[in-house]
């Protein structure tokens, strides 16, 4: 499967939660399967998903679920012993992790060769640190949110984007709407 075989199967998950998607492609598979204004699509900022999310959750009672890459989470390796030591129960980060930097051309990430992401993400002190194949997501994620404790999920998956349309909706907006969802 690739990312967006992925959000298609656990989009009807999604949909009652608050959601932080990663940048470029993924926000535009998202949006394209199943927008909501509960979706926060970052159209910049590689690398800022997972704490923007993590933020939010620290800040607020309702389930916060993160869809970062496996690229961008490499470029922000400080958020993962932040998340580790400021533990908040209705936080998920969902680490779709392809091998690749899928909105920049697939180039190779380290995550496809030698560095695992679930071993960092434990090393760093995170509990609740999953791996699961592709095929599974939909109900790990469900299991991850119906134990009410802070998650790490790192999906294996193939690389490869969707043909999706650009978000063409205003960053504006995109953040008005969200946070009226934040707030409901």
């Amino acid at each position: 499967m690739i990312r967006s075989e992925i959000l298609k199967e656990i989009a009807p998950i999604l949909r009652d939660q608050l959601v932080v998607c990663n940048i470029g492609i993924p926000s535009q598979e998202l949006h394209a399967i199943d927008d909501q204004p509960s979706n926060f699509y970052m159209l910049g900022t590689m690398g800022l998903a997972s704490s923007i999310g993590f933020g939010l959750a620290l800040v607020q009672p309702k389930p916060v679920i993160v869809i970062d890459g496996d690229g961008s989470i490499l470029t922000n390796m400080g958020t993962l012993p932040t998340i580790a030591n400021n533990v908040t129960d209705n936080y998920i980060l969902m680490i779709i992790d392809n091998g690749s930097y899928g909105s920049t051309g697939d180039q190779p990430t380290y995550a496809g060769r030698k560095t695992s992401l679930a071993a960092v993400a434990e090393a760093c002190g995170c509990e609740n640190v999953i791996e699961c194949r592709d095929v599974d997501t939909g109900p790990v994620l469900q299991k991850a949110l119906d134990s009410g404790k802070m998650h790490i999920l790192v999906v294996k998956c193939d690389s490869g984007n969707a043909k999706m349309p650009v978000i063409t909706m205003d960053p504006v907006v995109i953040r008005d709407r969200f946070m009226k969802a934040v707030q409901a």
